[in-house]
């Protein structure tokens, strides 16, 4: 007891420093709400078009120009129906082991069951997500790395999986030297963005699995994604270092990306027999307030146990505690982005 009391006054402390973080961070700027981040900037263009400067923003889009137009004696035909865009979300938090892989594959995997199209884009180096699906990287002819570094079409490397309509752009070690060699590339952050650029229309959902990093590879997925969603350990400072986080939202919000938002907030690792998880989750609410996602995922062995068959939850064990979780997780997904995105 008087250990989960420390723990408790642990949490406090974190989230307390979190704030204090945020307010040193932007102390020469006037500060951004969580709101704010949340949604797209007034006015923004958030196309996907962006500038082949290096480290130039999207130039905004001239207005329309109005033409005078005659009286009409026979009606327009109506302009054809834009093919739905795809929801692009990056899993990202810049610590490690807080579940940003097993949401990434397992959430794709329950979308794709619910018959959402859906892409997985494995940017971490260690290329978990790409074993987690049963991927053979050592027979991999092109991966993320040849789509970043040698600019080959996104088609190129895309692989099926065992679940109908799921795809994966699998990654490699190779991947690892992929932050070096694009530091002196034009328009380094954009590489992804300009892969994903029109090569999305036969997908709902478009999932980034992002390294434990807030590096060039990361920061290429903010450039890239429509919003992020954040996973967070009920455990020890699970709110430590997301200050960083949220400065790094902020900067690529301002500089390259206008649209970016936070789609949720992901507790991961909750055991409703510990105070300290029951008050890491009340802390989240507080503070991210709506954005907390009401499915919180459990402890559970067979989440564990899954990558080592290379199999996403739901085909080794549906019946457990975890695979219930994320069929739950992307139904609240699917629902939070119902006006979005056409089903």
């Amino acid at each position: 007891m008087i250990h989960e009391e420390r723990a408790g006054e642990n949490v406090g402390e974190a989230r307390a420093r979190l704030e204090r973080e945020l307010e040193r961070a932007f102390a020469e700027d006037p500060p951004v709400s969580l709101d704010d981040l949340g949604r797209p900037a007034s006015g923004a263009d958030v196309s996907r078009e962006t500038s082949s400067r290096e480290g130039e923003p999207a130039a905004p889009r001239a207005p329309k120009r109005k033409t005078k137009r005659g009286p009409r004696k026979t009606a327009e035909p109506a302009p054809e129906a834009k093919p739905a865009r795809a929801r692009v979300l990056a899993i990202v938090n810049q610590k490690g082991g807080v579940g940003k892989t097993t949401t990434a594959v397992n959430l794709a995997a329950c979308l794709a069951v619910a018959e959402r199209r859906t892409l997985l884009i494995d940017l971490d180096p260690q290329g978990n997500a790409t074993s987690g699906l049963g991927i053979d990287k050592g027979a991999l002819e092109s991966s993320v790395y040849d789509v970043l570094v040698g600019e080959q079409p996104l088609r190129s490397a895309i692989r099926p999986t065992a679940i109908p309509y799921l795809e994966i752009v699998p990654a490699t070690v190779d991947l690892f030297g992929a932050e070096i060699e694009l530091v002196s590339a034009i328009g380094r952050e954009h590489r992804l963005a300009n892969a994903l650029e029109g090569q999305t229309t036969d997908y709902q959902y478009v999932l980034v699995d992002c390294p434990p990093s807030l590096g060039l590879l990361t920061v290429n997925a903010l450039t890239a994604v429509d919003a992020v969603l954040i996973p967070i350990q009920c455990e020890y400072y699970a709110l430590e270092g997301l200050s960083q986080l949220l400065g790094t939202i902020r900067i690529v919000q301002k500089s390259l990306n206008p649209g970016l938002g936070i789609e949720g907030v992901l507790l991961t690792m909750y055991d409703q027999r510990l105070n300290l998880a029951r008050q890491v989750q009340e802390e989240a609410v507080e503070y991210f307030g709506e954005k907390v996602y009401d499915t919180v995922i459990p402890r559970n062995v067979r989440l564990s146990e899954a990558p080592s068959f290379g199999q996403p939850v739901i085909l080794y064990d549906i019946l457990s505690a975890g695979a219930v979780s994320y069929m739950k997780l992307a139904e609240e997904l699917i629902e939070r982005c119902r006006p979005r995105v056409r089903g």
